[in-house]
């Protein structure tokens, strides 16, 4: 799909199974727009081609942001801030796997749900390396290059999870700290079918975090929130009665029966 406007210079892209954002009104000039998140390998070319041909984006990024690094939302990055030669802006606690000294936790394909779960066995956790362009977010809660946006710490989906929101129109970019789409159902994946869900599963390693996460969230009454999978939740009303649904209903609707993450300390 091409990128479709979410809110004011924001405009999110789907990228097979997993979104992206661009922040940058169209026609921005080389450092005036930014890329959140970069998708599955080999996506690289999708993006260059919205941001240039459709957004009319000139030359390069201030910067890449990313909610956290698994392998669907790092997935061209290396390729992009190495064509660029910009900074990729993570949490400190994700720094680890985008400088290639520490692994994911394997996936658990047994928190049901379906296919995707159970293909989970084959996603990739490794840590990519991407030296000195790998950078900590400030520890103020700035964004650099988007001074009308601040991230919010979300652990839970990984440690370092962060999302971003912008208090200007209360719009919200989440991440995986929560989806709108069964993330662990392989035709739920296939056919987009909207709902409010937790954050993927077969990959979320702490599951009192994410509770946490998704209740500071819901603090937050979005406007707007754009999540990394699944459609995007427009309008004050359905951001605020969905969050409440899940935070109040965060066990039936989000932690899953039995996972080796449930007794993490």
């Amino acid at each position: 799909m091409r990128a479709e406007r979410l809110a004011r210079d924001v405009y999110w892209k789907r990228l097979l199974i997993v979104n992206m954002a661009f922040i940058g009104r169209p026609g921005a000039k080389n450092g005036e727009w930014a890329l959140v998140d970069t998708g599955l390998p080999y996506s690289a070319e999708a993006i260059e081609r919205d941001a240039k041909e459709w957004l009319g984006y000139e030359g390069a990024p201030s910067c890449i942001v990313l909610t956290h690094a698994h392998f669907d939302h790092v997935g061209a990055v290396r390729e992009l801030a190495k064509k660029w030669d910009v900074p990729v802006y993570a949490h400190e606690r994700e720094l680890p796997h985008i400088t290639g000294k520490a692994a994911y936790p394997r996936p658990d394909p047994t928190v049901g749900g379906g296919g995707m779960a159970r293909l989970s066995v084959m996603f990739p956790t490794k840590a990519i390396d991407l030296g000195e362009r790998a950078k900590p977010l400030p520890a103020d809660g700035s964004v650099p290059g988007l001074p009308e946006w601040r991230w919010v710490a979300t652990p839970g989906h990984s440690d370092g999870h962060i999302s971003l929101f912008r208090d200007a129109d209360r719009t919200l970019i989440a991440g995986d700290a929560f989806v709108t789409v069964a993330q662990e159902s392989l035709g739920g994946v296939l056919m987009q079918r909207s709902a409010i869900h937790g954050p993927p599963a077969y990959l979320t390693t702490d599951w009192e975090a994410a509770r946490r996460s998704v209740a500071e969230l819901r603090e937050l009454r979005p406007h707007v929130a754009l999540t990394g999978h699944g459609v995007p939740v427009v309008g004050e009303y359905d951001c605020s009665l969905l969050l409440d649904i899940l935070t109040d209903r965060f066990d039936e609707i989000a932690v899953p029966r039995q996972s080796k993450f449930l007794n993490r300390k």
